[in-house]
């Protein structure tokens, strides 16, 4: 947390930190903290003064084409629920649609929830289908304005307009605009905010959802700003932060409900960017570390809230709604571009490798509403009290909540949007680290593809070559992870002798040529995470993967409309016979202590790597390419509880009579059942 340091004890450090520099002939290779922002970037639309430059620029939709492993789970979503949604919930029904038609019944927060996932990746694949139908919505909206700038459905709450729906479609539209230039949505957003500019204060964001969540149209705000700059604007933002609830409190936050606060936490740190105030951007480390350092003691990135974090529920078996990681991925993506904090960077792909996928069947045709560190029963019972909110809220369904059901669309194509950014010094940033080919104008203005090789995070390499029509020179940052040491940089196979630092990004500086390559490896190692709070439970870590205990998982198939959530309602024309919902039962035995040498942990696991998936599609209980063999012994006491769920962690070291058992470890992202944070078993380790 060094960089973060940095952050809150100088403000909003904008100036570019060096620390160290060496050349090679003509190649400036540099260690730096954060990217420059005392320079405009001439060929991307940066914040426009008076706002604080950010470090990086979002590239247009449709720049950056997954490729990998990432563009296999994209296109499982777009085969799965998230892509077939329009077909099946009776939400998304054309008819009596409340954004097709004044006084419709379905739809209000549903169909801006699902839009913004299914239009940009209908965008990002470019499926002519998807992109008609998303299309069709759009044009609705965009027809939906009235003469005073509303538009949309009109909710109300004790007598004033509900806008938190209509900041869902704000995202959706920029979006589009980034990608089809449509001057309708500049004109269209214009006059809608001159609508919310023309609203008092006390009938302005007074209801829970939209007060929680006005970050969100801050944020627009500041979008058109940066296109039009319209000085207007930046009164409705300040507006907007004044009526939004406050996320600047020192030792609480405004509500504790999961999703509000992985969506919410970073409203400080987005009006840091007018207010240039320190304040305002330390609040929003100070919301990430608030929450975590009591119901954030757990791995994979989040923090045990189910739909409310609660005092006395803390133990990893608390789990996150599949909204809050969309939320998360989605603020750690807004955040790395204001900030340049590798952090975030690295928090996102923490959620995205070991929490987001096993929130989902393989398919990604069913989901649950809340998957937990340590979970060992996934069924349709209600396990409340234990798990907050009732309901079968552990079960595989399609329709397992309104809310999950169609929000968690929009995290891979944000993940797979903010992978490579621009830089104001007219370079390219790879912040985060997956396949793909992404296109960007450099130094004088050349567009160059950079294509992205790599199996990264199951293989510790990442391969880029520059495709050029020309020679040109710019700057190329790569991301250090947090968690990497000794990182080794190629440029065209030849080794830099150069040292960088953890949390850091390399700049090169140099002319590029057309078929230039740079290759970057991050040695993975083993280590541990020791949760004190969680009864002195670790978990065990291979760089960015956090790994779980391997049970056998025993699918159950159950009838989606008998287990269905009482608010989720399917089409009269779908067939829900054809998305089938699924109860996941312990085949094997789960409590289990770890044995740990923690100071020669290569003494107590063994790393085993197997072949890559033929399907591509590595976070699958039975065919993931890494494995790591351990040591247990099973602790009798540790059991179901009375609410059936795996009783909270028992206290370590813990000493055990039992057997020590050979036991395999996967990665935490294909364990749909898991225990992730162990007991400690207090007899050491022999090999």
């Amino acid at each position: 947390m060094n960089l973060e340091k940095k952050l809150l004890a100088g403000g909003l450090l904008l100036s570019i930190l060096i620390a160290g520099s060496k050349s090679f002939g003509e190649d400036k290779i540099t260690s730096v903290d954060k990217p420059a922002t005392d320079i405009q970037n001439t060929h991307y639309q940066g914040n426009r003064a008076p706002l604080k430059p950010a470090s990086f620029i979002k590239l247009p939709m449709g720049h950056i084409k997954p490729k990998g492993w990432i563009l296999k789970l994209l296109e499982l979503q777009k085969d799965g629920l998230c892509g077939h949604l329009g077909e099946i919930s009776a939400w998304l029904e054309k008819d009596n649609n409340a954004w097709l038609s004044t006084g419709g019944k379905y739809g209000w927060e549903e169909v801006p929830y699902w839009l913004r996932g299914y239009s940009d990746m209908a965008f990002i694949l470019e499926d002519p289908e998807m992109k008609k139908e998303a299309m069709f919505w759009i044009d609705a909206i965009l027809a939906s304005q009235k003469e005073n700038g509303w538009f949309g459905p009109e909710i109300r709450h004790r007598g004033n307009l509900d806008f938190w729906s209509n900041m869902l479609v704000l995202f959706t539209l920029q979006n589009y605009y980034e990608y089809s230039k449509d001057q309708r949505v500049l004109d269209f957003m214009t006059k809608y905010f001159r609508f919310e500019a023309s609203v008092p204060d006390d009938q302005f964001l007074t209801d829970y959802w939209e007060d929680s969540r006005g970050g969100d149209n801050l944020y627009s705000v500041y979008w058109l700003y940066n296109i039009t700059g319209e000085a207007w604007l930046l009164e409705l933002a300040e507006k907007i932060h004044r009526c939004t609830a406050n996320w600047m409190q020192q030792s609480t936050l405004p509500n504790w409900h999961n999703v509000n606060i992985a969506q919410c936490f970073r409203e400080p740190a987005t009006y840091a960017m007018q207010s240039g105030k320190p304040e305002h951007l330390q609040a929003s480390y100070n919301n990430y570390l608030l929450i975590r350092r009591t119901f954030g003691q757990a791995s994979g990135g989040m923090f045990g809230a189910d739909e409310n974090a609660r005092m006395g529920y803390i133990d990893p078996r608390q789990g996150t709604e599949t909204c809050g990681f969309a939320e998360q991925m989605t603020s750690d993506g807004i955040l790395v571009r204001i900030t340049g904090d590798t952090l975030w960077a690295d928090n996102c792909e923490d959620i995205l490798f070991n929490s987001f996928p096993a929130a989902f069947m393989p398919d990604m045709k069913a989901l649950r509403y809340i998957t937990s560190p340590n979970m060992v029963l996934s069924d349709g019972k209600n396990h409340h009290p234990g798990i907050d909110n009732s309901g079968p809220f552990l079960m595989m369904n399609p329709f397992s909540s309104r809310c999950c059901q169609h929000n968690h669309g929009h995290a891979l194509p944000y993940y797979i949007q903010n992978m490579i950014m621009a830089s104001n010094d007219n370079g390219v940033a790879v912040v985060m680290y997956n396949a793909c080919e992404a296109k960007a104008k450099v130094g004088d203005g050349t567009e160059i593809t950079l294509k992205e090789e790599t199996k990264y995070p199951f293989d510790d390499t990442v391969k880029i070559t520059v495709s050029s029509p020309k020679n040109v020179t710019f700057p190329l940052y790569l991301r250090v992870p947090g968690w990497c040491k000794n990182a080794v940089l190629w440029i065209n196979d030849q080794m830099q002798d150069s040292s960088f630092s953890s949390g850091s990004y390399i700049r090169i500086e140099r002319e590029w040529k057309d078929g230039d390559t740079v290759a970057l490896k991050m040695p993975m190692n083993l280590s541990f995470r020791l949760w004190q709070v969680n009864q002195y439970s670790v978990s065990i870590n291979y760089g960015p993967l956090t790994f779980s205990l391997k049970i056998k998982e025993d699918y159950v198939q159950k009838d989606s409309v008998s287990t269905a959530m009482g608010d989720s309602q399917w089409q009269k024309s779908a067939d829900p016979s054809k998305w089938p919902s699924f109860e996941i039962h312990p085949g094997s035995d789960w409590n289990y202590a770890l044995l740990v040498n923690r100071r020669q942990l290569n003494n107590s696991f063994e790393i085993v790597k197997k072949d890559w998936p033929e399907d591509n599609y590595p976070f699958r209980a039975d065919s993931v390419p890494i494995e790591i063999q351990a040591k247990g012994q099973k602790v009798p006491s540790w059991t179901i509880d009375q609410y059936g769920l795996c009783a909270p962690l028992p206290t370590s070291p813990i000493s055990l009579e039992t057997p020590v058992d050979n036991i395999t470890l996967i990665p935490m992202g294909a364990a749909r059942l898991r225990i992730t944070s162990f007991p400690v078993s207090a007899q050491p380790i022999q090999r």
